[in-house]
């Protein structure tokens, strides 16, 4: 298949909840800045939403979310504009800026890939029948360099890190689930790992799952993502214990605590999405995100 596509407008099949997203992040230790940025397509319920956060030093800077615009049918193939946001594609699934400019903010970033993106989806093939119902179709996932640059009240502050990109077509209905959580670390020996478990609404568990070791994606055959979340913030994630095996074997663990936090609404659903600094188990760094969705009202997992 020709991934390229998902660039630009995929047709769903009539269903009310078809969705195309397209999602950025960064995170510069240096700078202790970054950005979470999310666009999603509602073609055939003529909506479309967007999610803009800026932080430094673990505060936010500028805040944009936007639940129910209207449908935009321009996509970042040939350039698209949303929220005050101009999204292009430079190179398909290789290289896209964001640029926005405002009174008070502005930035100009670019992501350009690491590794070629892979559809996490098909690398768990078998694990991951509830996603495939309730989430998605495809969901292309891969590390990038970002470089570039944002300016809050006159302050200008550099940006040359890692991030990642998340393009995903199909049905989006976040009320099949009860809850998921998310581990995308970026580590600094060139390791990328991607895992994502959700929990539908009859309690059972499905996987997306792949790692990058520095060369190629491999498959993940097992993983367990145990957090320990705040005690007086059932959605905030206080420390991450997770371990995963590669499809040769190999064993690895990771811990993570948490640098930035916010939370965005979905109606009856919610979204924490947390910047982590990820440890491996030799001491290995990495930054990135950590998300999770919760169901409302929300009562725990059993």
């Amino acid at each position: 298949m020709n991934h390229d596509v998902f660039e630009g407008r995929v047709a769903g099949k009539g269903q009310p909840l078809w969705n195309q997203s397209f999602y950025f992040n960064a995170y510069d230790p240096q700078t202790r800045a970054g950005v979470l940025i999310r666009i999603g397509l509602l073609e055939h319920s003529d909506q479309a939403n967007s999610w803009l956060i800026a932080f430094k030093d673990g505060l936010p800077l500028f805040t944009r979310t936007n639940l129910q615009l209207p449908y935009v049918a321009e996509r970042p193939a040939g350039g698209m504009h949303i929220a005050g946001m101009h999204v292009e594609v430079l190179e398909p699934l290789r290289k896209a800026r964001i640029r926005f400019e405002e009174k008070d903010f502005s930035f100009d970033l670019t992501w350009t890939a690491l590794h070629d993106v892979a559809d996490s989806l098909a690398m768990s093939k078998g694990d991951n029948s509830a996603f495939a119902e309730e989430i998605a179709d495809i969901h292309l996932e891969g590390p990038c360099w970002v470089a570039g640059h944002m300016v809050a009240r006159g302050e200008r502050t550099e940006l040359k890190c890692h991030g990642f990109r998340d393009i995903a077509a199909g049905v989006r209905n976040w009320e099949g689930l009860l809850h998921y959580r998310l581990a995308w670390p970026i580590f600094d020996n060139g390791m990328t790992f991607c895992g994502i478990r959700g929990v539908g609404t009859s309690g059972a568990s499905a996987y997306m799952r792949m790692f990058h070791d520095g060369e190629k994606w491999l498959r993940v055959t097992a993983m367990t993502d145990d957090n320990t979340y705040d005690g007086e913030d059932p959605f905030a994630i206080r420390e991450m214990n997770w371990r995963f095996t590669d499809e040769h074997g190999a064993e690895r663990a990771f811990t993570a605590k948490p640098l930035f936090r916010w939370l965005f609404p979905q109606d009856g659903f919610v979204v924490c999405e947390q910047i982590m600094e990820y440890r491996l188990a030799d001491g290995t760094l990495g930054y990135g995100l950590a998300e999770g969705g919760f169901r409302l009202p929300w009562r725990g997992l059993k």
